[in-house]
């Protein structure tokens, strides 16, 4: 090899390297801070489940290529306000927020950190400005609630399965935003089917066995449970205490039916928090990333 193309290779060589090293750089590990209020088991059948199926279908393993930092209260509702903090901290690429309670603190804690939520109004419960154009940091699922939601025809369907029913019950949280609007049209579903509604509210854990334990007294012939804090967090033990005392309930939630309640209608949980997934957040420049 002559000197003159000795030295040319090295020369192409060099420029070279340098490319063949970029191109061997790992790519970006993605942070995801994921918050639900409900316990870490009830949340793993289903809500982490179906997350998990969406982050597998898009080509992402946790622990490779993402990462996601699971925060779960355990239905104490009180703890939400610190793992939010915790996990604004450490400043992860997307938060998942599930819950209307929770996704107002996350709201209030960043307005930069892009936020994937599944709430039941999101517009009804001020979080965003619209479903077609939300604004703001926070996008996701609704999950119909409050005036476009579902509570009417949950009181169509317990009156044919029971149709000796003369009183209905509305088992429901006072605090949460939707409450109000999901009332109005089940009391309004019920009068047009001859059906007295009975307002039962429910504001903490602890009061779940006193109230589902005075419907019988009440001349409540069955019930139904609004899928809202403290019933999504405790599904399971909501339906054996339904079962206990031989109370008929109809629930958005599953979990309720699985272990107690007479029916469930209402959208699918694990397809829903699967389609948390595929949300995108958007960059300035106008380019995607996952």
């Amino acid at each position: 090899m002559r000197r003159r193309e000795f030295t040319q290779l090295l020369c192409s060589a060099a420029t070279a390297w340098p490319f063949a090293a970029s191109a061997q750089q790992p790519a970006k590990v993605w942070r995801i801070g994921w918050i639900w209020p409900g316990g870490r088991a009830t949340g793993n059948s289903t809500e982490v489940a179906g997350f998990r199926q969406g982050l597998k279908e898009l080509g992402y393993i946790e622990g490779q290529n993402i990462i996601v930092e699971y925060r779960f209260g355990e239905g104490q509702r009180d703890r939400t306000p610190d793992f939010v903090a915790e996990l604004v901290r450490l400043q992860p690429d997307v938060l998942v927020a599930l819950g209307d309670i929770t996704v107002r603190t996350v709201k209030s804690a960043t307005t930069t950190i892009p936020v994937v939520s599944m709430t039941g109004d999101p517009v009804g419960g001020g979080l965003v400005a619209s479903l077609a154009r939300p604004g703001g940091n926070v996008t996701g699922i609704s999950m119909m609630h409050g005036e476009e939601g579902l509570a009417g025809k949950r009181v169509e369907l317990l009156k044919d399965a029971l149709p000796s029913a003369r009183a209905i019950g509305l088992v429901f949280c006072p605090g949460n935003p939707t409450t109000a609007r999901s009332l109005a049209q089940a009391e309004e579903v019920a009068a047009r089917l001859g059906l007295v509604m009975h307002a039962l509210p429910v504001r903490e854990d602890d009061e779940l066995a006193a109230v589902i334990g005075s419907v019988a007294r009440q001349g409540v012939d069955a019930v139904e449970i609004e899928p809202v804090a403290p019933f999504t967090t405790h599904p399971l033990e909501s339906g054996e205490l339904l079962l206990k005392h031989k109370v008929p309930a109809v629930s958005e939630l599953r979990g309720i039916v699985q272990s107690g309640g007479l029916l469930s209608y209402g959208p699918n949980l694990f397809d829903a928090t699967r389609r948390l997934a595929y949300f995108r957040r958007s960059h300035p420049e106008g380019n995607e990333t996952r």
